[in-house]
């Protein structure tokens, strides 16, 4: 084996690595959504605001067409809801450092409940 194709290789196994333990760190952090806590009415309204407060202006009705895409959030888990907003989702920046991981959570139980009307 070559010193290049040697590099290459150790190269290649440290970015597996690093992906790995990236995914295992985020996974170790990402919340589990119980039917409990999706269904919580004070969860919900709590989400609800924060909605308002945050989202509304990028994902509201008049925001259409412009500055985000219609959300559709019934194609998406709750996880998939959570992820999106925390790390952040095409041209939509993370919100991680804006919410708190309870905020996010609250957000994500109104998002997936049958009271969302963005």
């Amino acid at each position: 084996m070559s010193l290049r194709s040697s590099f290459l290789l150790v190269i290649g196994l440290l970015m597996a690595s690093a992906v790995w333990l990236w995914d295992e760190a985020a996974q170790a952090d990402d919340p589990e959504f119980t039917e409990e806590f999706l269904d919580d009415p004070e969860i919900i309204a709590d989400g609800k605001e924060l909605f308002a407060a945050e989202c509304q202006h990028c994902h509201g009705r008049s925001s259409y067409p412009g500055k985000a895409p219609k959300l559709k959030p019934k194609r998406l888990t709750a996880e998939d809801v959570y992820l999106r907003m925390t790390y952040g989702w095409r041209t939509m920046p993370p919100w991680e450092e804006v919410l708190s991981q309870e905020e996010r959570m609250a957000v994500t139980a109104y998002v997936k409940s049958r009271n969302f009307s963005p």
